[in-house]
């Protein structure tokens, strides 16, 4: 069964209430759209429209040569470098870095998630404070062409959606040029190390040292 306390504490999530609605976090993905609309009318005021669509918070830089699509919404003190690409359907928390050619669509960012290098994300969630090394890639799509599935604790879950990155969760970190394979599970605090390629599910607090190598991370 999905237990939502080893991937999210839910601190610094910009849609908290939503997560209560869905058996299983990926469900969120599709109302993305709605969400946003949600969020607007439940802190009027609170953010500036910077263009069609797109929406950001208090102190939130943008560069010029960042390219924005709406929908989308961005908390307070984020940094959107130079080159960034948002393609629709984000919604992201306080404190998010998107950084130079990093590209994010179909995402739900917590507050303080770092994408600062070369990093592609989509269809996703990523906890509070997730990080991903340079060249760092969220796959969201099949090669096969199949819909996504998950693996859990043994089980094989249909999730019905074409495309499906990963559920990444709070404090995860993913090394320099590390593929998520679709549909991967990250548990909270864990550790994936560079140029590895994960698929499945990695649980809480555990570092992923190349494809079934999975060991308790134990921190000095």
């Amino acid at each position: 069964m999905w237990k939502v306390e080893e991937y999210f504490s839910l601190e610094g999530c910009p849609c908290p209430e939503a997560f209560a609605k869905v058996r299983y976090p990926w469900e969120l993905l599709p109302q993305i759209p709605d969400l946003i609309h949600a969020i607007l009318q439940q802190n009027p005021g609170r953010f500036r429209q910077i263009s069609q669509g797109v929406w950001v918070g208090a102190r939130t830089k943008v560069a010029d040569t960042a390219s924005l699509v709406g929908p989308a919404i961005f908390g307070d003190d984020c940094d959107i470098r130079p080159n960034a690409y948002v393609r629709e359907h984000v919604i992201a928390g306080d404190g998010v870095v998107l950084g130079n050619a990093s590209e994010v669509k179909q995402a739900i960012l917590f507050s303080k998630v770092q994408l600062p290098h070369f990093n592609y994300v989509g269809d996703s969630i990523l906890g509070l404070g997730a990080h991903l090394g340079a060249g760092a890639i969220i796959s969201n799509f099949k090669s096969t062409k199949e819909p996504a599935k998950v693996w859990l604790e043994g089980k094989v879950f249909e999730t019905g959606l074409r495309k499906l990155g990963a559920i990444v969760g709070d404090r995860v970190e993913v090394g320099c040029n590390a593929v998520l394979n679709p549909g991967t599970l990250v548990g909270k605090g864990s550790v994936i190390y560079p140029l590895t390629s994960v698929r499945g599910s990695i649980p809480p607090h555990m570092i992923c040292k190349a494809p079934g190598v999975i060991v308790p991370y134990l921190k000095s």
